[in-house]
């Protein structure tokens, strides 16, 4: 069978979508599917040498992150009949209508991974998003609504998709989402982190990774610690990610003006080694999220074999917490502070007692093989043929 992906961009600044697609290429590898990836990132983007499928970056991505691209659509309806199956990652961009027309065109199915976009939080968090959203609605139900399905991370995630927009009418399957294991030498990788920011070495750490935004709770973090740090001087933070907006700057100096400037450590984006170090070394895990879908930093952390600190606003919460590798809590000043709180009490035994929890709850929950093989299955049944677990949403 040879699939072909199509995604916005591949940059590992954008976060779970490209990691989520990297690790979904190697999965169709183990069970013998052929695949490539279409992306409108510049060719010849270092990020793309690591991929060990082909990818065409086209490069042209006009309008922002909406993408428009006359290059990607002549491009998709020539090749599209090259292959048995398409899935679209992502939503409320160019490259979806592109691929709903290609598709139908060469009588090729398709399939769009939601990728958390149709979560009612954004609707909430940005009314005026919400209300260009209903205007391109028309355009991207279409898309939804022709697929042969559409996929989500967890039921939870499907079950919140229907409050967002009318009409809702599409064959939804929430499939098995994750990582592969952690490549590399654990011991190695420790050492590559503390090289990088040797402040830390042997000290007591909580780490942060995701993007600096605000979805993602980093000012609430900083506000929590800022309450309890000078209870706890022997403990540190390091905020690592990505600063898409410029707000680094500004988080410095609020923890400057709240007197944990030197408790706080901003290593940047981080990869690979560097990423898998900071894991490993850290104490915990902690993202104070108001939204994620599924959350792969998430399942990054448990295969390291770190707790999570995290909320009820992260979709894999209560399977996570059920395995006893979390500690969960609201979105909120007071959620977060309870987290640390919660967290730093905790003694030396039962903090590596919930360690050794972690990789179990990955290796059983978050397989990305796993996700490769349904959408395999999802591609070779008849298209008038039920899919397992689907939903025609009303």
């Amino acid at each position: 069978m040879r699939i072909l992906h199509v995604i916005g961009s591949l940059s590992p600044a954008d976060g779970g979508p490209p990691e989520a697609v990297r690790q979904l290429t190697r999965a169709y590898l183990q069970i013998g599917v052929q695949v490539e990836l279409v992306c409108q990132d510049p060719p010849g983007s270092s990020f793309l040498s690591e991929i060990p499928v082909p990818v065409h970056a086209l490069g042209q991505r006009w309008l922002g992150r909406f993408g428009l691209s006359p290059r990607l659509w002549r491009w998709l309806h020539k090749n599209a009949s090259r292959f048995d199956a398409i899935v679209m990652n992502g939503l409320w961009v160019f490259p979806d209508v592109a691929v709903r027309s290609a598709a139908r065109q060469a009588g090729v199915p398709y399939a769009v991974f939601a990728h958390g976009a149709l979560d009612p939080w954004f609707n909430e968090q940005y009314p005026l998003k919400h209300l260009k959203k209903r205007l391109y609605w028309p355009l991207q139900y279409r898309v939804l609504r022709d697929a042969r399905a559409v996929l989500f991370t967890t039921a939870l995630e499907r079950d919140l998709a229907i409050t967002s927009f009318t009409p809702n009418q599409w064959t939804s399957l929430p499939v098995p989402y994750g990582i592969g294991e952690p490549p590399g030498d654990p011991t190695a990788q420790i050492e590559t982190f503390f090289a990088a920011v040797p402040q830390l070495r042997n000290r007591r750490f909580l780490l942060f990774m995701s993007r600096l935004h605000i979805k993602k709770g980093c000012d609430l973090l900083i506000d929590a610690f800022a309450k309890l740090a000078h209870e706890y001087p022997d403990v540190d933070l390091a905020i690592a990610g990505p600063d898409q907006e410029g707000s680094q700057a500004k988080f410095q100096r609020i923890c400057a003006e709240k007197g944990i400037g030197k408790r706080v450590y901003w290593p940047g984006m981080i990869r690979g080694d560097l990423k898998w170090g900071a894991l490993r070394a850290a104490e915990a895990f902690i993202l104070p999220s108001h939204q994620e879908n599924f959350g792969i930093v998430v399942v990054e952390s448990l295969a390291a074999g770190r707790p999570v600190l995290t909320t009820n606003k992260v979709n894999i919460w209560k399977e996570i917490e059920a395995d006893g590798a979390a500690l969960i809590d609201d979105d909120t000043l007071e959620g977060t502070e309870r987290l640390l709180r919660r967290w730093l009490a905790l003694s030396p035994d039962q903090r590596e007692s919930m360690a050794d929890l972690c990789q179990p709850c990955f290796r059983s929950r978050y397989s990305m093989k796993e996700t490769a093989l349904v959408i395999r299955d999802l591609f070779e049944r008849p298209n008038n043929a039920t899919i397992p677990n689907p939903t025609s949403l009303e």
